[in-house]
Formats: structure tokens, C-alpha cells, sequence
């Protein structure tokens, strides 16, 4: 017997008795984000390697360690997406959408990144990223944090997560601090982990998004970036705390929140939960005025956020707030003898004309009143539409309740229209 073919390593299948859960999610995110004025893109699965290597940084350990790269028959480098901002760009840019434009746009779908699959983090993972281009202010900065909490809100999940932000300056101000805080960690050196001790060379600003307590505690008495910070800078991060005060959004300032890809710069945040255990980011975004210029554009301001559907899937499961989801079949027609089923068929074509949203299951297969029965119970229908001889003759149906405390009742053929547009 050959051996059964299983699904890759950290790549899951999504069954359908999850996929409700799913949709519902899906349909909040598009929903919030069209009421803010963003508009859907959707960018190709693999790019060019130089993409992230450009965009991300080399010294990342997304391109150090997880990217899905491959050489193509052309002898081309590509890559397996690993994050949605920088094909957001680069699709932005080969279209013309960005230079002197204002932009908002937002993108969901399957990322890549090779790293130890663990509960809510698998290596294809779903994002759901939104970014705004063409605006400088830090007005845009305040409204997509503001629409973030509107998503927390939405999904009835607001009190289980904290915002934290922070400034990392310009790029210029950053190049500043990271001699200082370089110089700092050398000295502490014989304190670091040995993780701290190759980013103190490569990307010292993570050292301080260390999740290592003792490295914590070495870290007290560190350099402050925003010690480093000009007047501008200090007023735009100003301006977005103003904003978020005003919303009542609450927030804490976290210095130490610095971001794992290198385009960032001034305004960035973490929507973090301590409801999948250990304290983790279930949102994270910030401002990224340098990239698009970085890859080939003009120079334009931009702000985004990018968040990890699985992740949300759980935290949602998690804290029993999966409710009032429609299931999969709402009505279920069962059909005894050859004419009702014929006749069936007919009438459920009907019906789906006259109520367009209707998810609404003919019987096949065959079977006395008891499989078919079985059937509509275990398709999580509402109801029943039982079609024989004699509700043939009379020109009505039967109608069976599955969910709840209800009369069977009879119907007729062009009254079913009602009752299924009462089901939606």
C-alpha cells in the first residue's frame, strides 16, 4: 500500500467546519476598511528575491532564515512572499499610484516564512495588511490606529488587547542612536544572549525587543532613542498621541517597541493580548516614509499595518466569541419518491432565483425519510422541506424546525420565499 501524502510542515488545511469562522473574520476586515475609503489590492504570491532583500533588509531573519527561495528555469531568484508592504509597493509603483497620489489600499492572503511551526504560527500564514501612501501628517497615523480598535471592537475582543506605540525617529536620528546604543550593549557585552550579541552588529535596535529577562536587565540604563529625536520628530509623535487622546483610545509608550523589518521610521505600534498565553502581538504596523523611493519610486510619505488571521481565528476561539455565525446550509429539502425529486430539484432553482442569499440544499442520493433526515440535521440547516406525494398534490411543503422549540407547519409553494428570506 502506498503511503498517504500529508499536507507540508507548517502549510494547514482549512476544514470546512472552520471556514465559517474564517469568513466572518474576512468580513469585518473588508468591511472596516472600506468604511475608512481603502480599496483592495491583490499582489501575485512570488516576487523577485531582491524585493525583500531591498526592502526588508539583508541582516533580517526573514531573509537570513526564513525566506522561500528558489531559483525559476530562467535562473531568476525568486520568492515566496513573506510579508504583503513591500509587493504592496512595488505594485504601487510599477502602476504609477503613488508618486503625488494619495492611496489607501488594503490586501489579504497567504504569506511564507520557514520558521518553527507552533500554535498560531505556521509557515503559509495569512495576513490582512492595509497601507496609506501619499500623506506626511500624523493624522493618518491616528486614524488607521484608530481603525484597528474599531476591528477589536467589531469582533467584541476590545478589552483583551493593549496598544503600544512608540517613535523611532528618522532615519537619520535612528543612524544617530544606534552608535550609542551600540556603544552601550558593547560594554555589556559578557551579558547578552548570544542572539543580542550577533544583532548588536546586524540590527542592534531589536537587542531591545529582547524577550530574554536577563537581557532585559541588562538593558537598564540604555540610551533612550527618543533622547535623539528633533524638534519635528517629537511634534509628529506628539501629534499623534494628541489625536489618540482625543478618540479615547487608550495606549502605553513603549521605547523599547522598536520593528523587526528595516523600512520603518517614526511612528510605530503593537496591539498585543496576553489571551494566547504568553503575552503576544496580534497587530503590529507603523510608518515607513523611506521605502517607496528605497525601491525605485519617488520619495512618499506611507503608514500601514499588517495582521495575522490565524492568530485572530484563535484568540476569537479562544475567548468564546464565535457567535450568531451563519451556518453553512440554511434549509435542507428532503424529497421522497422519484416525482419529488424531480420536482424538488425544480422548486429549488425557483426558490434560489427569488432569494438571491438563500445557501439552501437539495437532497441526493436517495433514501427513506430517516437518512434524509440525517442528512438535514447533520448540515446544520434551520429547517426542513419535506416534498412527497401528497404535498405534491396539495401544491405546499412540510416544514420541519431542526434548531429550536417550533411547530411543523405547511406551506405553501409560493409562500417558501418568505420563510427562507426570514432564515438570512
Amino acid at each position: 500500500m502506498s503511503k498517504t501524502i500529508q499536507a507540508i510542515r507548517g502549510m494547514n488545511d482549512c476544514l470546512p467546519s472552520e471556514t465559517n469562522v474564517w469568513q466572518m473574520v474576512e468580513s469585518v476586515l473588508r468591511r472596516v476598511a472600506s468604511n475608512y475609503g481603502f480599496a483592495e489590492i491583490r499582489m501575485p504570491i512570488v516576487e523577485s528575491t531582491a524585493l525583500f532583500k531591498r526592502s526588508i533588509g539583508e541582516v533580517t531573519d526573514i531573509v537570513e532564515k526564513e525566506m522561500y527561495t528558489f531559483d525559476d528555469r530562467n535562473g531568476d531568484s525568486l520568492t515566496l512572499r513573506p510579508e504583503g508592504t513591500a509587493s504592496c509597493v512595488r505594485a504601487g509603483n510599477q502602476h504609477g499610484l503613488l508618486y503625488n497620489q494619495e492611496q489607501r489600499l488594503w490586501y489579504m492572503g497567504p504569506m511564507f516564512r520557514h520558521e518553527r511551526p507552533q500554535k498560531g504560527r505556521y509557515r503559509q500564514f495569512h495576513q490582512f495588511g492595509l497601507e496609506a501612501f501619499g500623506i506626511a501628517s500624523p493624522d493618518i497615523d491616528a486614524e488607521v490606529i484608530s481603525l484597528t480598535a474599531r476591528l477589536w471592537r467589531e469582533l467584541g475582543i476590545n478589552e483583551f488587547v493593549t496598544l503600544e506605540i512608540n517613535s523611532l525617529g528618522s532615519n537619520e536620528e535612528r543612524a544617530n542612536y544606534r552608535d550609542a546604543l551600540v556603544a552601550f550593549l558593547t560594554e555589556k557585552e559578557d551579558q547578552l544572549d548570544e542572539d543580542s550579541k550577533r544583532r548588536m552588529h546586524t540590527n542592534p535596535l531589536r537587542v531591545l525587543d529582547s524577550k530574554n529577562p536577563e537581557v532585559q536587565a541588562a538593558l537598564t540604563g540604555a540610551p533612550k532613542l527618543s533622547d535623539y529625536f528633533n524638534a519635528e520628530s517629537l511634534e509628529h509623535f506628539e501629534g499623534v498621541c494628541q489625536r489618540l487622546d482625543a478618540a479615547g483610545i487608550e495606549y502605553v509608550i513603549n521605547d523599547k517597541l522598536v520593528r523587526g523589518l528595516d523600512y520603518y521610521n517614526r511612528t510605530v505600534f503593537e496591539w498585543v493580548t496576553d489571551s494566547l498565553g504568553a503575552q503576544g502581538t496580534i497587530c503590529a504596523g507603523g510608518r515607513y516614509d523611506g521605502l517607496v523611493e528605497q525601491l525605485g519610486g519617488k520619495a512618499t510619505p506611507a503608514f500601514g499595518f499588517a495582521l495575522g488571521i490565524e492568530r485572530l481565528v484563535l484568540m476569537l476561539t479562544s475567548l468564546d466569541k464565535i457567535q450568531n455565525i451563519r451556518p453553512q446550509v440554511d434549509a435542507y429539502i428532503i424529497k421522497l419518491g422519484e416525482q419529488a425529486d424531480i420536482q424538488g430539484n425544480v422548486l429549488a432553482e425557483q426558490w434560489r432565483d427569488q432569494v438571491r442569499e438563500i445557501r439552501l440544499q437539495s437532497h441526493c442520493g436517495g433514501g427513506n425519510m430517516k437518512k434524509q433526515m440525517k442528512r438535514a440535521d447533520k448540515s446544520g440547516a434551520q429547517i426542513a422541506i419535506i416534498l412527497g406525494e401528497d404535498e405534491i398534490a396539495n401544491q405546499t411543503v412540510t416544514v420541519k424546525y431542526l434548531r429550536g422549540q417550533h411547530e411543523q407547519q405547511s406551506v405553501a409553494f409560493d409562500q417558501v420565499p418568505n420563510l427562507l428570506t426570514a432564515l438570512i
